[in-house]
């Protein structure tokens, strides 16, 4: 069994599409910073994305009692390729059918030059699959993005990729989900401490 707690990195105030674009976190809430260092769970290990505003949120949250493991790639948010730092209504503009397809029937539609939602979530799952096996019984605490969350409540659940998108994620919330040899437990979503 083992428990991932998942923590969407703090805001970036971005009014355009952030994928693989590296852009630093807003971590002035300390408030917020320190009930979420308190809520997460003492004894597990940290790991982030590797990008900055996914490791600048878990070197604020890690305190000094979190094993940290090395930031990892196929924990990165979804890559929007050409979209990535386009204003939403500019990709309408640019893709329109495109671009109303990728949201409205998430799976294999993707942005040129950028990934799909079903390979999104292929390597996040692979990524997921090869910690718990390395660190298995024990709490991992993965500081991440909400492309990423979200397809792990797809998976958890079992929903469609549609149902999952419609989750509400927040920054600087926790997600937790239990794996176990019986399937996935999800126990909350969009928590914020």
């Amino acid at each position: 069994m083992t428990t991932w707690h998942w923590v969407r990195h703090g805001p970036t105030h971005e009014k355009a599409f952030v994928g693989w674009r590296d852009v630093p976190a807003d971590l002035s809430d300390a408030d917020q910073i320190a009930r979420l260092r308190a809520y997460l769970p003492q004894n597990a290990l940290l790991i982030s994305s590797d990008l900055i505003r996914a490791v600048q949120t878990a070197d604020a949250i890690a305190g000094s009692r979190h094993t940290r493991l090395s930031h990892d790639r196929g924990l990165r948010e979804m890559n929007f390729g050409v979209w990535d730092g386009m204003h939403f209504k500019d990709v309408a503009e640019r893709d329109p059918d495109l671009s109303r397809a990728f949201w409205e029937m998430p799976g294999d539609v993707r942005p040129p030059e950028g990934e799909s939602w079903n390979m999104t979530a292929e390597r996040v799952a692979s990524t997921v699959l090869r910690l718990t096996d390395a660190h298995t019984a024990q709490h991992i605490i993965a500081v991440a993005h909400i492309g990423v969350i979200l397809t792990q409540i797809q998976r958890a659940l079992e929903i469609t990729p549609e149902k999952a998108i419609a989750q509400k994620i927040d920054n600087l919330s926790v997600t937790r989900i239990t794996l176990t040899t019986e399937g996935a437990r999800v126990s909350e979503i969009n928590h914020l401490p």
